[in-house]
């Protein structure tokens, strides 16, 4: 005989599975906005069926269906896709680091423009063009040291700029650390979690999204590999250093250089160099972007000091003229020297301490304009003043020591190609920042496609499992008006 209960039981299946689904559905449309959630998915299966009660069990072929159950609730993720977004996104992070810093490079720079040094520059050499058509003219010697001047300021706010763009990423560096560690410690505190429930049958999704969103944000600044263990919990290991193994994670910490002040990064103790990602980007446009490129103000600085100093210091002043002395005075001085002497005629070693000397401050007389003839006697004329601006268009050899130039160029040709590589470095960084962006946008839009939440197809399941749920509700008030029949109308004829 057939359960006369048994319509109830699967009826009663049928609700569950369903309320389930529209629970499910629920909690997909109320996290439709939640950054790295995963769409889930009911998964229903059959119960186990009965043998066909009755009195030809033996013959009578087929098994009794007993309803539906939940079996689990899947989140849809794409491993694969998952682990091409990393890799994608570490490319964008080493991009985006060294294009920001370009950038700031470019506006510090700012050329051409006309505040720029090559506007400066140019506008020294010809205020000693103007003063060679007349040495004695107190006016044109005026515009000489005041654009003389502005170079030299010009130079001194580069290179302060520069320093404190260095100082920006420096410490850029320690906040990057820190915020590495807290992800570190955020996913082993996730690990252990997880650890508690999987093992007990438990499926923590909403667990597992909370530790991918961290993957793909430590995957932005590092370079990061990631295993499964059975137990639902991952290890991470970064540029093949141990991060995270299971529920503990390796400390991230700096060090700081008591000479230099540079934080170096440490994992575990030990010392760690990011190849890819954010945070290399960082560490290479602060160690080698930055030096190179002070580097060569300081060269082109240190040369056009020295050459102008040169000339100058064999020329001769009116003072000189006048007292028939010889001054031997260089025109660019070291600024660091003149605090400690006046006097000083050390020539300046870097663009951060160009100054003008003080004497030519004093009197524009000290100003030389002129050279003395073959006998050596001091006059009137203005070879001093035009051989200075010839320095404009004189090519420097290339030399081997530290302040010579790297290439044979002019100082104008020298600055030039700098700004020019300048410009091409910081191309390329955009260029490829833009590609690493397409592709990442292109996988993440694949990611959504599979794990996103559409509104549209939540509410069209949302309408299949009401009806699903409804439906199951009217079988079970069926069964229960049969049963009532059976229990309370049968047996009672003719009462």
């Amino acid at each position: 005989m057939r359960s006369t209960f048994h319509g109830l039981e699967v009826s009663k299946r049928g609700l569950f599975a369903q309320q389930a689904a529209l629970n499910t559905t629920s909690h997909n449309v109320a996290n439709a906005n939640t950054e790295g959630y995963s769409r889930q998915r009911i998964n229903m299966v059959t119960t186990n069926g009965l043998p066909y009660v009755g009195l030809q069990a033996g013959t009578e072929p087929g098994i009794l269906g007993t309803g539906v159950r939940a079996e689990n609730i899947q989140r849809l993720r794409d491993e694969f896709l998952d682990l091409q977004y990393r890799n994608e996104s570490k490319r964008q992070g080493y991009w985006e680091a060294r294009a920001n810093t370009l950038e700031r490079l470019e506006g510090i720079l700012n050329e051409p423009s006309e505040t720029g040094l090559q506007k400066v520059m140019d506008q020294m050499w010809q205020a000693w063009q103007d003063l060679a058509k007349d040495p004695s003219d107190t006016s044109a010697r005026a515009v000489v040291r005041e654009r003389s001047k502005a170079v030299a300021d010009t130079f001194n706010s580069l290179y302060t700029q520069l320093q404190q763009v260095r100082t920006d990423l420096n410490n850029e560096v320690n906040i990057k650390a820190m915020e590495i560690h807290s992800i570190g410690q955020q996913i082993a505190a996730l690990n252990d979690q997880i650890a508690n429930l999987v093992p007990h049958g438990y499926t923590p999704n909403d667990l597992y999204d909370k530790r991918d969103v961290l993957l793909d944000q430590l995957s932005r600044l590092v370079s990061i590999q990631v295993t499964s263990a059975a137990d639902g919990t991952i290890n991470v290991t970064v540029e093949g250093q141990n991060f995270v193994t299971g529920r503990t994670a390796q400390a991230v910490a700096v060090t700081q250089d008591a000479a230099t002040g540079l934080y170096t990064v440490t994992l575990g103790g030990a010392a760690l160099v990011p190849t890819t990602g954010y945070m290399a980007g960082i560490l290479e446009s602060r160690d080698q972007m930055l030096p190179n490129l002070m580097k060569r103000l300081d060269l082109l600085a240190i040369n056009l000091a020295k050459e102008i100093n040169d000339v100058h210091r064999a020329g001769r002043s009116l003072t000189d003229i006048k007292n028939g002395t010889v001054q031997d005075l260089p025109f660019f001085v070291d600024a660091n020297a003149v605090a400690a002497d006046p006097a000083t005629k050390t020539y300046p070693t870097g663009a951060a301490n160009m100054a003008i000397n003080p004497a030519i401050f004093q009197s524009l007389d000290a100003i030389a304009a002129a050279m003395p003839e073959a006998n050596g006697t001091p006059v009137g004329n203005n070879e001093a003043a035009l051989a200075i601006a010839a320095i404009k268009f004189k090519t420097l050899p290339a030399g081997t020591n530290p302040t010579d130039l790297p290439e044979s160029s002019t100082l104008d040709n020298y600055y030039r190609y700098t700004i020019s590589q300048l410009g091409i470095d910081a191309q390329e960084a955009t260029r490829n920042l833009t590609n690493a962006e397409l592709l990442v946008g292109t996988v993440d839009n694949q990611r959504q496609s599979v794990s996103g939440v559409s509104i549209d197809e939540e509410m069209a399941d949302l309408v299949k499992f009401q009806h699903a749920y409804s439906a199951s509700a009217r079988v079970m008030t069926t069964m229960d008006e049969v049963l009532d029949k059976i229990i309370n109308g049968m047996g009672r004829v003719g009462l």
